[in-house]
């Protein structure tokens, strides 16, 4: 599916080890051996772990995810080299020697920050033995571990689309760089549209900022719901600033060029807080659906670990995702028009301008998006038809009201971000305008309101900035009180 001026970066040669022709059998055994040493040997240790109760301890646990890195680092390598000491086939293709490039720095960082976390874990065990389990709680485990998964996959992305773009040939060196065409304005409203944009993304900024404030302030909200919403927040104002920012200095500067590195960074970045926004709906509706179906055993499902856990993977599979989408991109090439109808570097958009068949890249979209997408409203759907269906049981105005309560805000902001999508994509006649209205949806407008429905319709979240202003206006008076004092004396 590549085109012919890139019939040279096909595959790669592996000369592999300098050993001698007689000596192959040999060492083929000896590496044969070591490698299902590592591998029958960390998968007894996970084994064990897990079957023991006695080794649910955070040591153990972090040792766990070192055994299966240790595995995958291994399987990363030595069975290709293997098999080509085997078959005495020494070529590789060139999207298999990515894949492996990009597998093998994953798993050596994750193998660095594991030890180095490990190393923490028996700092606080010998120096702060008293006060280990509160401090190497399930929740602190669970996040360091996705830290490192999270660090680590954005590192081998990183070294891996920068080795794609050297790797391209010569005769590529043209696509250094795309022209985001932005939004179709009339020349004469540039100025009044930069106002408005720049006001929804300040709006969105600090909307979102002063949600994740209350809730680190508020003791009150420190509940599984506003976990997630405030990952939900810092989720918003990511996805605004990939896109927004960018737009809002083009249209000042009419300067329309995005670098090709640029463009293939803000698509990832797109892609990734898109998907933690729309695995976070699906998780907020689950935690709805504990909340009103399971109001006794709330507590003991929704735990604090279950949360990290859920958090982690919806950043991890929107990481995943994002990596997917991305590095399929990087493979292409471009045809003489690098003019992007959009702007910012939308994935639809730039596989219109790739010169090669784009099936696989489209298949992709329709089956892994498509997955994700389903998936997520399908948890979303499954939750609230629960949720209706116990209301329905045994009807009463209070568990309406607590469900209204609990749900109202979320069950808004879930209308609001696939109602704008059905409408957008049912609506429009032009597949561009859609395309840019639909974007324009998803990264201003959405993020802007989700503040105004959380603080609007949730009692929690009004009497917490009620709590902040008051006690805002309580040390205001309290610096102003000397003054007064002074004055009614005669100082």
């Amino acid at each position: 599916m590549r085109p012919e001026n890139q019939s040279s970066v096909s595959q790669f040669l592996l000369l592999g080890l300098p050993i001698p022709p007689g000596q192959q059998g040999v060492f083929f055994t000896l590496f044969l051996s070591m490698y299902l040493t590592t591998v029958l040997g960390n998968l007894l240790i996970i084994l064990l772990i897990r079957l023991d109760s006695r080794l649910h301890t955070p040591m153990y646990f972090f040792l766990s995810h070192l055994a299966f890195s240790d595995v995958s680092l291994s399987s990363v390598t030595v069975p290709k080299m293997l098999m080509n000491m085997q078959t005495r086939q020494q070529s590789i293709s060139h999207v298999g020697c990515i894949s492996q490039l990009y597998f093998f720095i994953l798993f050596a960082s994750i193998d660095n920050f594991l030890l180095a976390v490990m190393a923490y874990d028996r700092y606080v065990a010998v120096c702060h033995p008293l006060h280990y389990t509160s401090i190497m709680r399930e929740g602190l485990c669970l996040l360091l571990v996705a830290g490192c998964w999270i660090l680590s996959c954005v590192r081998g992305l990183l070294h891996t689309i920068l080795l794609v773009r050297l790797m391209r040939p010569e005769n590529q060196s043209s696509v250094s760089q795309f022209l985001l065409l932005g939004l179709p304005i009339p020349p004469g409203q540039q100025g009044v549209f930069f106002t408005l944009f720049l006001g929804m993304y300040l709006t969105t900024v600090l909307g979102n900022l002063l949600i994740i404030l209350l809730i680190r302030l508020d003791s009150r909200l420190h509940t599984p719901m506003y976990f997630f919403l405030n990952h939900l927040a810092f989720s918003d104002i990511s996805l605004s600033s990939v896109t927004v920012p960018k737009m809002l200095m083009n249209m000042q500067t009419r300067q329309q060029s995005i670098s090709y590195v640029g463009c293939i960074t803000q698509l990832y970045f797109f892609i990734h807080f898109a998907g933690i926004d729309n695995f976070l709906l699906a998780v907020m509706a689950y935690d709805r659906y504990v909340a009103i179906c399971h109001p006794l055993h709330y507590t003991s499902i929704m735990r604090e670990g279950l949360c990290v856990l859920l958090v982690a993977g919806s950043w991890i599979l929107s990481c995943g995702s994002a990596l997917l989408h991305t590095f399929l991109l990087a493979q292409l090439s471009f045809c003489a028009d690098h003019t992007i109808t959009h702007f910012f570097c939308d994935l639809a958009a730039l596989l219109k301008l790739s010169c090669p068949n784009t099936f696989l890249n489209e298949l992709v979209i329709f089956t892994e998006g498509g997955m994700i997408l389903f998936l997520c409203f399908g948890v979303i759907l499954g939750s609230y038809i629960r949720i209706g269906a116990i209301i329905l049981r045994a009807p009463s105005t209070k568990r309406l009201s607590k469900a209204l309560s609990t749900c109202g805000s979320h069950l808004s902001v879930v209308l609001l971000y696939y109602g704008t999508v059905a409408g957008v994509y049912f609506s429009s006649s032009s597949w561009g305008s859609k395309d840019i209205t639909a974007s324009v949806m998803y990264t201003v407008v959405t993020p802007m309101l989700n503040p105004f429905i959380y603080s609007l319709r949730n009692r929690d979240i009004k009497q917490a900035l009620g709590m902040y202003v008051n006690r805002v206006k309580f040390f205001k008076m309290q610096s102003l009180n000397p003054l007064v004092v002074g004055r009614s004396t005669g100082r």
